[in-house]
This record gives C-alpha cells, sequence and structure tokens, in this order.
C-alpha cells in the first residue's frame, strides 16, 4: 500500500478528484483546435502553461521554506543553502487555495520540473498527487515524487541530453511537442553543491515526527544534475508556435559539459542548437529565461527569439501572498535586448498572463484569478522601494537563487 506524505495525505482530504464530467470534458479539448499559448507566471520560476488542450505547472513551489532554517557550507561559505537545522512540511493549504483559483478548477495534464531544488520541487509531488498529473522531469525530481508516496509510473524521467543521443522528443497531445535540453544551474565553483550536477542515490527519508523533508541543497533537493529546460512547439508545420523556458543558468560554463559522477551530459549550449536542429526552428517566438546578460549573450545566437520574459527574478523568501516584492529592472539586459531586436516584456504581478499567438506575445488580463487570490492587478509598490529600484542597475544578480 503506498503511504502518502503528510502535506499531500491531508491535500488529498480536502480535495476531490476530479470527475467523471471533467474528464469528459478534458477528452473534447484534447480535440479542439489549438490556435494559442498562455503562460501565467504564478512567482519565482512556477508556471501554468495553457497550450493547446493541455494544461501544465512548472515547478509550482508555493509553500516558502524559511531562510533561517538553511545553514551554510562551512567548506565552502557561498553555497548558502546547503543545509537546514530541521525538516520542513509543503504547504497544502496554499496550494489547494492556488489551484482552485485557476481555470477548471486546477485541472492539470503534466507538471514539469526545471531542477529539483527546494525553490522548484518542493511542491511538484502534491500538485501531481492532486490533479493526478504526470511529472516530467530528472531522476532526482522522480525520486523525491516516490518518497512523498507517487508511483514511479507517474514520473517521467528525461535526461535532455541531445548531445549523447538521449535527448527527449515528447508529443504531450496531437500538435503539441516538448523538447527536453540539459542545461546547467547558476552559480561556479565557489559554491559547488548548488552549482554543479548533483543526484540523490534513493528517495529521501521524509521526518518521522513532521513528514518533512530537508530542504537543503546538500540534503534532499539537490539540483538533479543541473537542470532540464524545456523546448514547446504548438500547431502544424507549417504554421507553428514555439517557444523555450529554462529556470536557471550559469554563463560560468553555459558552454562546458554537465557532469554528473564522471558521465558527460553535453554542453547546455550544444544541447540547445541541437534540439533547435531538431525541431527545426531558426527562432522561437519567446524565450522565458534567467541569468541576466551575461547568459543573454551566450544564448540569444542560438535561440534567436523574438520576445524576452523574465523568470526566478523576485527572491526566494518573500512572502507569496504579498504579491511582487519589487519591480523588475536590468538595465544591461535591457540594452542588449533592444540592441538584438528582442522586445522585453518583465511582469508586473504575480499571475501576469502572457498570450502567444500568430500576432506575436500580448499581455492579458487575468484580474478574475488575481481577485480570487487578493493579488491586485499591478502591484502598488511604497515610495521606498520604487526609489531603490530607479537607484539601482539591476533589481537581481545573474545568480537566480540570490534573496
Amino acid at each position: 500500500m503506498r503511504r502518502f506524505s503528510s502535506a499531500i495525505a491531508l491535500a488529498l482530504l480536502l480535495s476531490a478528484l476530479p470527475s467523471q464530467a471533467q474528464e469528459s470534458g478534458r477528452q473534447e479539448e484534447k480535440e479542439s483546435k489549438r490556435d494559442a499559448v498562455e503562460l501565467t507566471w504564478m512567482s519565482i520560476a512556477n508556471w501554468y502553461f495553457k497550450v493547446g488542450p493541455l494544461r501544465i505547472v512548472m515547478d509550482g513551489y508555493i509553500t516558502r521554506v524559511p531562510q533561517r532554517i538553511f545553514v551554510r557550507s562551512q567548506q565552502f561559505p557561498a553555497d548558502q543553502y546547503a543545509f537546514t537545522s530541521e525538516p520542513w512540511s509543503s504547504n497544502a493549504t496554499d496550494v489547494l487555495r492556488v489551484r482552485y483559483a485557476l481555470e477548471a478548477e486546477g485541472r492539470l495534464d503534466y507538471v514539469l520540473a526545471g531542477h529539483s531544488h527546494f525553490d522548484h520541487t518542493y511542491d511538484t509531488a502534491l500538485w501531481a498527487a492532486l490533479t493526478g498529473a504526470e511529472i516530467i522531469g530528472g531522476h532526482s525530481t522522480c525520486l523525491q515524487a516516490r518518497s512523498q508516496g507517487l508511483p514511479a509510473s507517474q514520473c517521467t524521467e528525461v535526461s535532455g541530453s541531445w548531445v549523447t543521443g538521449h535527448g527527449e522528443r515528447l508529443q504531450l497531445a496531437k500538435g503539441v511537442t516538448v523538447r527536453v535540453v540539459r542545461f546547467n544551474h547558476s552559480g561556479n565553483a565557489s559554491n559547488p553543491f548548488q552549482h554543479f550536477g548533483r543526484e540523490l542515490s534513493g528517495p529521501p527519508t521524509p521526518d518521522a515526527a513532521t513528514g518533512g523533508f530537508r530542504a537543503g541543497v546538500a540534503e534532499d533537493f539537490p539540483n538533479g544534475g543541473g537542470g532540464r529546460a524545456f523546448l514547446f512547439t504548438t500547431g502544424e508545420d507549417g504554421d507553428r508556435l514555439s517557444f523555450f523556458v529554462n529556470n536557471s543558468a550559469s554563463a560560468f560554463d553555459l558552454n562546458a559539459p554537465v557532469t554528473v559522477g564522471g558521465v558527460s551530459f553535453g554542453s547546455p549550449l550544444e544541447n540547445l542548437a541541437a534540439a533547435m536542429r531538431d525541431a527545426g526552428l531558426t527562432h522561437v517566438d519567446a524565450w522565458i529565461g534567467t541569468g541576466g546578460l551575461a547568459v543573454a549573450q551566450l544564448v540569444v545566437p542560438v535561440l534567436r527569439p523574438k520576445v524576452y520574459i523574465p523568470n526566478h527574478w523576485d527572491g526566494l523568501f518573500n512572502p507569496f501572498w504579498a504579491g511582487l516584492p519589487f519591480p523588475f529592472k536590468d538595465a544591461n539586459l535591457a540594452a542588449y535586448l533592444d540592441a538584438q531586436g528582442i522586445q522585453l516584456m518583465p511582469q508586473q504581478q504575480y499571475f501576469d498572463k502572457y498570450r502567444l499567438d500568430e500576432n506575436g506575445v500580448t499581455m492579458q488580463s487575468n484580474r478574475e484569478v488575481k481577485q480570487r487570490l487578493g493579488f491586485s492587478d499591478v502591484q502598488p509598490f511604497s515610495p521606498a522601494t520604487a526609489s531603490v529600484a530607479r537607484a539601482v542597475s539591476a533589481a537581481m544578480g545573474p545568480e537566480d537563487c540570490d534573496q
């Protein structure tokens, strides 16, 4: 008999399974025309994608593990999130509130995991358990899901290593394809636990008293052998839409192979170029990206995006329900993108929604969902916050795991 983690068991008690009518509606939608993509930013690197008939959550980290429990590595002081002083449990109540604020009562087809750190996969298994959605992620992500009671069959392990012949091309629905791309994580040799590829050797063990886990990047939530980025295409061959999303990156070794235990998975740039060739793409309509100017200078020549949407830039520990903590700003990145003819489209509030169709990318009203969650349409920043934002050149550095 499967044993769910305490957070998942509680959430399942509070949540009903999809009705037969909902399942029938899902099949009808899968047969409908796919003419647009909706991209909704839910904070940090958390996204809700509507791609044709499919509804997909990426990462879905709504719980906020508190900064106070993290203990930096004594050997590598820059590894500030290596260990923890106590276990922590997912916040099932908050995840459920977000789920039911989404359209179709939060019905999902897939949960994508960009990598396996706490600020990405802490709630991934919970979303999958609540909705029956299939997880697509790395080896460590699937082990984390198993430790929380999900069957192995509910998590598809992906490599993204096109260079070694192990790049995945997954048809999620008719006309909807995602290509997995092995990427690296932010950081460098000064914070090796965070940056270099690390995988779990087995399912982590939940705390006997609380059912929680150790959130440290050298504990139950390593990066999972670098990251998994996703290249989406939807539509027919001659009339396709495309977007690429990565939730971490480092210019330090973006052109060097990601290695785990001495095994090479190819460099992120080589894997991305191979995935683009496989898709028959010379550019993408949108890039949801991280890493600032240094990463953009390396990725743009390969990806050639028309639009850049920032990702993972609002910190790790700011309260979710307070909304966006500060406005986006990166003057150097903005200047580079402008020189390349790429439109920068930053967010102004959690649950901002973008629409990608044959006319390009536009911002769409998402007022109803925001109101359900208590968010304003546009975040009203205090005079002090606005003043600081005007004075700095960038709201966040290239290190997406800085607070």
